[in-house]
């Protein structure tokens, strides 16, 4: 407790409650040195919550894979789905065992636990082993349905190009048709702005180790707009396309800055 966790100093970004002392004096210092990383984690959330509702409402969509999810905080992919279809099933899937075991109790107390008519599980699985995840995935989800594959702010972390598009295809290449693929992720955009952001990213990295010690998430890599939509190759991309967070279908329930260093999509799969 007496050491900051990144998973709880993005849930202290995110506004939830379960972070320590550490971590919010570590969240409080980071935005000030770091503000891209508090921004981004807030126009992702954002954005997954806009995005599940499409999901869950006019795409009908009942099954949903959550991979780097994280800690529960407000806006999570359960709660939205389940509170517009009850009979909505979720997978969150995360490799840090600490964060996997605090996420089950969570999951378990009244306010966060799945509905009677739906069903919410957790799955020990690292994104970058896709067996591991679509099996953790099948424990829960009906697999031969169309299934909702979410990677918000996990690319990032895959350093190489051709490993995370591959990555990314063979977990669509294993669900069904009708499935979708929501995809957000830190962008590195225009020459001043990019440059200045990538360089602030590449300083974070560079503190993670001395700040979290063991617990230090990977380096985060910064693509361009242009290779986060190629996540998308394939499929069919859902309106507006591939955006700033804050601009894929703005509902006004939120105030959200016109810009953010995130970039998203979803896209169906035909």
């Amino acid at each position: 407790m007496s050491r900051p966790h990144p998973a709880r100093v993005w849930n202290y970004w995110l506004g939830g409650r379960d972070f320590f002392a550490a971590d919010k004096a570590a969240g409080e210092e980071i935005g000030r040195e770091f503000p891209h990383l508090a921004q981004t984690a807030r126009a992702e959330r954002a954005f997954l919550v806009r995005a599940v509702r499409f999901l869950a409402g006019p795409a009908r969509i009942r099954q949903f894979l959550d991979v780097g999810a994280g800690l529960p905080a407000g806006g999570n992919t359960h709660e939205i789905a389940q509170g517009i279809a009850p009979d909505a099933r979720i997978v969150y899937a995360d490799n840090d065992p600490a964060v996997l075991l605090h996420a089950k109790a969570l999951l378990a107390t009244p306010g966060l636990a799945s509905t009677p008519e739906g069903a919410v599980g957790y799955a020990g699985a690292d994104l970058r082993d896709v067996a591991a995840v679509l099996a953790g995935a099948a424990t829960t989800l009906h697999m031969s349905g169309p299934v909702a594959l979410i990677l918000l702010g996990i690319l990032g972390h895959v350093d190489d190009y051709g490993a995370a598009r591959s990555i990314t295809s063979q977990l669509m290449s294993a669900l069904p048709a009708g499935s979708y693929l929501v995809v957000a992720d830190g962008v590195s955009v225009g020459a001043a702005a990019g440059s200045a952001v990538d360089g602030a990213q590449r300083r974070y990295d560079g503190s993670a180790r001395p700040r979290y010690g063991g617990r230090a998430p990977t380096p985060y890599l910064l693509r361009r707009p242009d290779e986060l939509g190629s996540f998308f190759a394939g499929l069919d991309l859902v309106e507006p396309g591939v955006v700033a967070c804050p601009r894929w279908r703005p509902d006004g329930r939120g105030a959200e800055a016109t810009e953010a260093a995130a970039y998203c999509g979803v896209a169906r799969k035909p």
